[in-house]
């Protein structure tokens, strides 16, 4: 398991490897909560995936990526929002195999 590092605030995009492939994840926020888009290699894997606490997101490996992502509260059960990304919600991505 890996936590991905995010910052407070509403739009944000980084690159990060993950199991050797390039990744580049975008959370942002709308008036319906927070969302995550994500491509590998520069290819689309999904967009606007609704951002949850304790759901994992990208659960088909056919979609091209290995692996998995989920927010996670650290203080609590509420669904993730920008002002709190990379502090009380963390993004994490886990490994083939491993489960939270």
């Amino acid at each position: 398991m890996r936590q991905i590092p995010l910052t407070p605030g509403q739009n944000q995009t980084l690159k990060v490897i993950l199991s050797d492939q390039l990744c580049k994840i975008t959370v942002y926020e709308n008036s319906t909560g927070v969302y995550l888009d994500l491509s590998v290699n520069a290819v689309v894997v999904r967009n606007s995936i609704l951002c949850l606490d304790r759901v994992e997101m990208i659960t088909d490996d056919y979609l091209g990526f290995i692996g998995r992502l989920m927010f996670v509260d650290t203080e609590g059960t509420s669904d993730p929002v920008s002002s709190g990304l990379g502090v009380r919600y963390q993004l994490y991505y886990l490994e083939p195999g491993i489960d939270f």
